[in-house]
């Protein structure tokens, strides 16, 4: 087999041109070729006009994302504001509503111990009192009457309460009354059997 050294001696200057050719893209540029280096201002004025671009845009993107959570923190502290808000009214309400559970069960308990004091009289001017004096009588007619009054103020007195009034304290002028018109009743009736 006959070799063809001219095409062996082709694939050689090839080869090496080959490698001359990567060794220049590959190797750094040296200082003694002016041409390999661009001069210094022209690659100054150009990084600059790089540069005044993107700090803009740089900048206009922080400003941005600090308004957003300036905004958003606004938002948060806004909601949690309403939240404490909301939770102050709703214990504000709970309280007023313990208030009034509590005030209507003493105008309940005023209202049954006049409803028991009247029938107690009652029940003692049937037993004993039939042979009292008139004073007694007067005495005891008028402890029935407080009683009575006890009975419709404490009555009057659970009707207010269950009104949703905001302002009103649970405690109206009424269920005062009830209480005192319920001792001045049971002292009447109880002085009615001393006489």
């Amino acid at each position: 087999m006959p070799v063809n050294f001219a095409g062996i001696f082709r694939a050689f200057e090839a080869a090496v041109a080959l490698r001359e050719v990567a060794r220049r893209f590959t190797a750094p540029a040296s200082p003694e070729s002016p041409a390999a280096q661009p001069p210094p201002a022209l690659a100054q004025n150009l990084a600059g006009q790089l540069e005044a671009p993107l700090t803009n845009v740089v900048v206009a993107a922080l400003k941005e994302a600090f308004n957003r959570d300036h905004a958003r923190l606004e938002l948060e502290r806004a909601q949690l504001e309403e939240e404490r808000r909301r939770a102050e009214h709703a214990l504000r309400q709970e309280l007023r509503r313990q208030a009034a559970d509590r005030e209507l069960a003493r105008l309940r308990l005023l209202a049954a111990v006049s409803f028991a004091g009247w029938i107690a009289s009652v029940g003692m001017l049937a037993a004993g009192l039939a042979g009292a004096t008139t004073f007694a009588r007067v005495l005891m007619a008028t402890g029935w009457l407080l009683l009575l009054g006890a009975l419709g103020a404490a009555f009057t007195a659970q009707a207010h309460v269950g009104m949703p009034d905001h302002d009103r304290p649970a405690a109206t002028p009424a269920a005062q009354a009830s209480l005192w018109l319920l001792i001045a009743g049971l002292a009447a009736s109880a002085f009615s059997l001393l006489f």
